[in-house]
């Protein structure tokens, strides 16, 4: 009995140990995206190079893994599965890397912190989330999301002054005004480009996560869908990138830095990664998933600030303040409304059971009748 209760308080630490593990390949990821496109990699070329890395590592492990619970795939769950690769894998990454290169990898887990809210906004005309405006729960999910919405707008319209000074900020000192005006103007034109392509990102993102909601019933094989969706996502990326840049040259791979970008990112990033989401969001649902999400900005600031210089805003460390507060108060909801669904089914059935004890005996005696029949 000891044995089997210490068995289940280790599966019941799984999921936690897995979503840590998830967070901190991302915010590495982020880093290592950085790092690439800062010495300017192509990001539909990234994309490609990762999407197809993914797809030739899950591939195998999905086929033997899943090969005797992997449902018939018809056509109507491959044109969900091409339908998701754009929304979350192709156009939602090169948004995320665009904002990543013009802002910081801090400032864009930031916005990855607003998906679960952005998803739920979504979800509501779908009918996937319901809110109940009479129960503290449901303002609850309100309330978080318009907090999380302010921290997103404090975090697009307001920068600040920056909080660290690095010694290499100094080294080269501008000599002329009108340049050092050009940079500034440069920057804050960079900056609103960022913030943009984060947004668009971000809505992306979530679109992905209403759709996958619908193709996870139908096709429950998370290494086999994964692995699909990064094969439409890779050819997607190359036919976008072939059409607006030809340059053949910008595809072959410089440096150890990029090989170890798109390995990593490719097996980790975009392969081991979604399977972990994907499996704790069937062990412990979407809120126990989503609550991690703030790990990663903590984690990137851990290395985005001290190894590659980055400056932290007062407006960002705000706006991330801000947007953490709203994220925790909209899962707070999520979970309290969880709790009143299961004790409101719990209530009925010992409701019903209490009726059916209460119901009267009804004996039939065949005496009589056999008494009759002689």
């Amino acid at each position: 009995m000891d044995s089997m209760a210490e068995l289940k308080s280790c599966n019941e630490w799984y999921p936690f140990i897995v979503m840590i593990a998830v967070d901190f390949s991302f915010a590495v990821v982020n880093i290592l995206l950085k790092k690439v496109l800062d010495d300017g990699m192509n990001h539909l070329v990234l994309i490609t190079f990762r999407l197809s890395i993914s797809t030739i590592f899950l591939a195998p492990i999905g086929y033997f893994w899943e090969r005797n619970s992997r449902p018939k795939l018809t056509p109507r769950i491959l044109c969900y599965l091409f339908c998701i690769a754009i929304v979350g894998a192709s156009l939602t990454q090169y948004f995320f890397l665009l904002g990543i290169q013009y802002t910081s990898a801090t400032f864009a887990c930031a916005f990855i912190n607003m998906v679960p809210v952005t998803t739920f906004i979504m979800a509501l005309p779908f009918r996937i989330e319901t809110v109940n405006l009479r129960s503290n729960s449901g303002r609850g999910k309100i309330l978080g999301s318009v907090i999380c919405v302010g921290g997103a707008l404090l975090l697009t319209l307001y920068k600040g002054r920056p909080l660290f000074k690095h010694p290499h900020s100094y080294a080269m000192a501008p000599t002329v005004s009108n340049a050092v005006k050009l940079s500034s103007s440069r920057r804050a034109e960079r900056w609103t480009i960022g913030c943009l392509a984060l947004i668009v990102g971000t809505l992306l993102w979530s679109s992905w996560f209403i759709i996958q909601s619908y193709v996870g019933r139908r096709y429950p094989c998370q290494f086999s869908s994964t692995a699909i969706m990064s094969f439409f996502g890779a050819i997607q990326s190359a036919a976008l990138s072939l059409l607006i840049n030809r340059d053949l040259s910008m595809w072959a791979l410089k440096g150890k830095a990029e090989i170890i970008t798109v390995l990593y990112a490719g097996m980790i990033g975009s392969g081991l990664s979604f399977v972990g989401m994907a499996w704790c969001v069937k062990k412990r649902g979407p809120v126990f998933t989503a609550a991690f999400s703030p790990l990663v900005q903590i984690m990137a600031a851990m290395f985005d600030i001290p190894i590659l210089h980055e400056q932290l805003n007062l407006g960002s460390l705000l706006g991330s303040i801000v947007v953490i507060v709203g994220l925790y108060v909209l899962l707070w909801g999520k979970n309290r409304e969880m709790q009143n669904c299961i004790s409101k089914i719990a209530q009925q059935a010992k409701e019903i059971r209490e009726q059916e004890a209460q119901l009267p005996v009804i004996t039939v005696s065949c005496d009589s009748s056999c008494h009759e029949s002689k």
